[in-house]
This record gives C-alpha cells, structure tokens and sequence, in this order.
C-alpha cells in the first residue's frame, strides 16, 4: 500500500497554509512528517483523515483516491481526546465502534491491547486516576484498537517514562512489520531517526526537503571524519586545525577533499589507537535546523 499526497493546497480565508505539497508513505515502513509549528503538518494530516478538503490536489491509496468508507485510520493526536470522568473500557469500546467494529469485537480488540499495554488493571476505571503517562498508552488503544491501515501518531512519546517509551517502540514495530503505513509527526528527531525510513520537512507550507533519510545523509558532501579515542590529545595535536573536539568527546577531522577519506581512515587505524572511526554525517537534527529553519536563522548560522 502506498499512501500519497499529491499537491495539495490549502487556505483558510486569505492566508495560505499549504502549498503544493506533496509526499509518499509505504506501507511497511514508517514515514517521518517533520517541520516547526505552524509549517502546516496538522493541516495536512486533517486532510490525509478527511476532516477538511484541500482547495487542490489529491489523497490517493496505491493511484487511486482514497475510499474512506474502505480505508481505516488510527489517529494518536498531540492533543490528547478522551473523557477524563469516563471508564477506561466503556470509551475505549464506544471509540473502536464508531470505526465500524461490532460491540463484541471492539470489546476484544480493546481488552487485547489493554492486555498488551500492561492496563488490564485499569480496565474499569476512570481516566483521570490515571497518570500522563498511562493516560497516553490509553490514548494510543484508541488509534489501534480497530486495526487501522493508517497510523499516524502526533508525538507519541511525549510523557512517556522511559520502560513505556520501549513498550511503545515495540508495539510501532510490530505494526510496521504487518504492513501498515505508520506515519510520524514529531520534534524528537532521535526517534524519528530510529524508526523513520522516509521524511518530508514542511517550511511556511511547502515541502522543503523530501526523500529517504539515508539518500538525504549521503548527499552532504563525505570530507569529515569522526574518530573516538581514549586518547586524543596525539590526534589533536598532530592534526593541528584539521581536527576538533566534540562535545561527547569525539574528534571531528577535516579533511581537504571527500576523495582522501580512506587514505586518512587508514593512516589513523595504523598510527593511533582508535576505537572507532567513520564518516561524518549530519544527525537528522542538523537536516532540520537546515531546512525548518527562516532565512534569519540561516544567515545566523553562516
């Protein structure tokens, strides 16, 4: 399955939010849908749902427009949505009706991921004896509960402790793993970057930068290498202005042209002792600040 917006515009009275944009997501594979407040990420994922129209352009499922009465979605939103005087089982089951099941399977689905979320305890109880962080595990049986085919999650880890942050990575990796599009929106780029094949980064509306993370790391210019040592003050000081020191303590080398990386590589293995060393690649935050960034910002950093 392959889900694609296809330039899509979009305006609330005179101001314009989106602007021909345009982005794929496969299934089996987690998408990463990027960019700074008010870039337009919400707007799109409301038109992906079908909460709004675009003024143009096309939501399509493998070329075709979407049929929303055949295609499900499981929606975790930044803005949590559930009742908080209500029982946990009750609104749980009302929710995963409302996306078609029948009572007695919705039941089942939702006691099933209870049970896979550690909160069977918590079946018949209220939500807001709950804390943050099991309010969210709540939260994210009502984007699953049903067996989406779409699953975008708006910062899913946010108020999360650290034991439920890997339940939670578990539970995105067996979804992928069936083949389902899941689709990120995020600021924390270590996960995006852990689990994100593919990413688009909206700046002011438009798609800024599109394309698979590893390609997009791989087109930066390879003239810098990282090295970690137990002992760089001989690197550093043979290396005089070519090398620096990071701030997790490696040292970063510049090297006067991509083509002598491995010639220098090899002359550090040989010469010093290296625990590691390996090329340098900007982190997906970098590409961010990069791309999400103004042109005030971008000339700050010249």
């Amino acid at each position: 399955m392959v889900l694609e917006l296809k330039n899509i515009e979009k305006s609330f009275g005179s101001k314009q939010v989106l602007s021909d944009v345009s982005f794929q997501a496969q299934g089996g594979k987690a998408f990463g849908l990027l960019g700074r407040n008010g870039a337009g990420k919400t707007t799109s994922i409301r038109i992906l749902m079908n909460v709004f129209p675009a003024d143009g352009g096309l939501v399509l499922i493998d070329g075709s427009p979407v049929d929303y009465n055949q295609v499900q979605i499981g929606y975790l939103p930044e803005e949590r949505g559930l009742y908080p005087k209500k029982v946990i089982a009750d609104q749980l089951t009302y929710f995963a009706e409302l996306k078609g099941m029948n009572r007695k399977d919705a039941v089942k689905s939702v006691d099933r991921w209870l049970e896979r979320l550690g909160m069977m305890e918590y079946r018949n109880k209220r939500l807001d004896t709950l804390s943050k962080g099991n309010q969210q595990k709540i939260q994210l049986v009502t984007a699953l509960a049903h067996n989406p085919d779409i699953i975008i999650l708006d910062e899913p880890f946010s108020g999360l402790d650290p034991v439920n942050a890997m339940l939670l990575k578990e539970v995105v990796k067996e979804q992928i793993a069936e083949n389902k599009i899941v689709l990120f929106s995020s600021h924390q780029m270590s996960y995006i970057e852990e689990f994100c094949d593919s990413i688009a980064i909206l700046n002011s509306g438009r798609v800024a930068l599109c394309g698979e993370l590893h390609d997009i790391k791989r087109s930066y210019v390879r003239d810098r290498l990282i090295v970690h040592t137990e002992y760089p003050d001989k690197i550093r000081s043979d290396f005089g202005e070519e090398c620096e020191a990071m701030e997790n303590g490696s040292l970063l080398i510049h090297l006067a042209s991509a083509d002598d990386k491995n010639r220098v590589m090899r002359y550090l293995v040989e010469n010093y002792d290296i625990d590691e060393v390996k090329v340098f690649e900007p982190s997906l935050n970098d590409i961010f600040v990069e791309y999400a960034g103004d042109e005030a910002d971008k000339e700050d950093r010249k």
